[in-house]
């Protein structure tokens, strides 16, 4: 791919070696399902070195809700963790962006 890094644990290792509470990672979630999976073991193990989480699904990058990724199921997950940081939606709506956001239901 061209990356300077080639998986998760390679970052996540890198910001344990620098050890500064100021240095996160941004976790893409359709991203990491798509190269390693193990969603969960990966959040959970590395809750604290995590400043930015992006959401979309697999396949085809829309919204939460379309696809293979348990949604509902990873959004507690990260609530019971105890996850602070941000949450970004970055997927391409199936339909107009006020559909695209119909996901959210599904998370309450």
């Amino acid at each position: 791919m061209g990356y300077y890094l080639a998986t998760s644990a390679e970052a996540f290792e890198m910001v344990d070696e620098v050890g500064s509470p100021a240095l996160k990672l941004l976790f893409d979630i359709y991203h990491q399902q798509i190269t390693e999976g193990n969603l969960t073991a990966n959040l959970t193990r590395n809750a604290a070195k995590i400043g930015h989480l992006h959401v979309a699904d697999v396949p085809g990058r829309h919204e939460p809700g379309t696809g293979e990724i348990n949604y509902p199921y990873i959004f507690k997950l990260i609530d019971s963790i105890g996850y602070a940081g941000w949450v970004g939606c970055e997927y391409k709506p199936k339909g107009t962006t006020v559909e695209g956001l119909g996901w959210m239901k599904l998370m309450t």
